[in-house]
């Protein structure tokens, strides 16, 4: 069944039924399974009018660089030398601590198979992103975004424990409790099983704007030991460093300058980490992300 025509009720108004997607049951899996998850956030904001002048000059050289693909790179340098951000747990007593640093993005993509226009978050994992270069990075997007898919795929350039295309319509049609004792158990009890399919860091974009300089947080929902979500880029006004502030002997007063400043959220797993090695992380992600690295 694939829904009915637009109707109309005189309490209700106009309204349409619409499929729900059976493709979207891995979706729910993760929610059911983030609940469990000792996730601390953090909301900060980052000074990136460096980088985006940089991605605009190398845009109009011909090198159209992603946003978010310069993201992922930031955040790759940063866990690669505080691991223990993005460590995993074996068992009660052991965490296994990696010296790469795998990042998981998603793309919308329509499946292949599907009558309906539905679009769905489908992941792709960027290996060693600490290692490349965010040309690489971007070139993994754009491949990402425009790959053929097999049909039912669900997952691009699957790896690990990654369910294959045909499994699916029957993984989801299980009950909840058999798909987690089928897949997901097998899976999050092993820290090298989770690298190898899904990476140990997830970056997400949340699709804000922000006009008037305004903030714009997304609080993500995720199962990796660190996620990170970019929010909205606004305009903000700042003083230029070394003038001083307004009033200051010596000092004549100095218009503002307008900033981009990113919002930035980022999730810890308490479980594995503590507010020191958060603390370092997070100044060195700033160091970078306002440095223009990579650039």
């Amino acid at each position: 069944m694939f829904g009915r025509g637009p109707m109309t009720d005189d309490l209700i108004g106009a309204y349409e039924e619409i499929p729900f997607a059976l493709s979207r049951t891995a979706s729910l899996d993760i929610l059911e399974l983030a609940k469990h998850k000792h996730y601390v956030p953090v909301l900060i904001e980052i000074d990136v009018t460096e980088a985006r002048a940089a991605l605009r000059r190398h845009k109009k050289e011909g090198a159209d660089l992603s946003f978010t693909a310069w993201a992922v790179k930031c955040v790759a340098q940063a866990a690669s030398e505080h691991k223990r951000v993005h460590a995993l747990r074996h068992g009660r007593r052991t965490m296994v601590l990696f010296e790469d640093v795998d990042v998981a993005l998603a793309v919308y993509r329509r499946l292949s198979d599907e009558e309906t226009d539905e679009r769905l978050p489908m992941p792709f994992v960027v290996r060693k992103a600490n290692e490349r270069s965010v040309g690489e990075i971007s070139a993994d997007v754009r491949r990402a975004q425009t790959t053929t898919l097999a049909p039912g795929e669900q997952w691009i350039a699957p790896e690990g424990l990654a369910p294959p295309p045909w499994l699916l319509p029957l993984a989801f049609r299980l009950p909840r409790r058999l798909r987690r004792w089928f897949y997901w158990d097998r899976l999050l009890a092993n820290p090298w099983r989770i690298k190898k399919t899904m990476g140990t860091v997830v970056v997400t974009s949340v699709p804000l704007t922000s006009k008037s300089g305004g903030r714009g947080w997304g609080i993500p929902i995720a199962i990796h030991p660190l996620a990170v979500a970019l929010g909205a880029i606004g305009r903000r006004p700042s003083l230029a460093e070394g003038r001083g502030e307004p009033g200051e002997p010596g000092e004549t007063p100095s218009p503002p300058e307008s900033r981009e400043t990113l919002s930035l959220t980022v999730l810890f797993d308490h479980e594995v980490v503590d507010g020191v090695p958060v603390a370092l992380f997070l100044r060195r992600l700033t160091e970078l992300m306002e440095g223009a690295f990579g650039l």
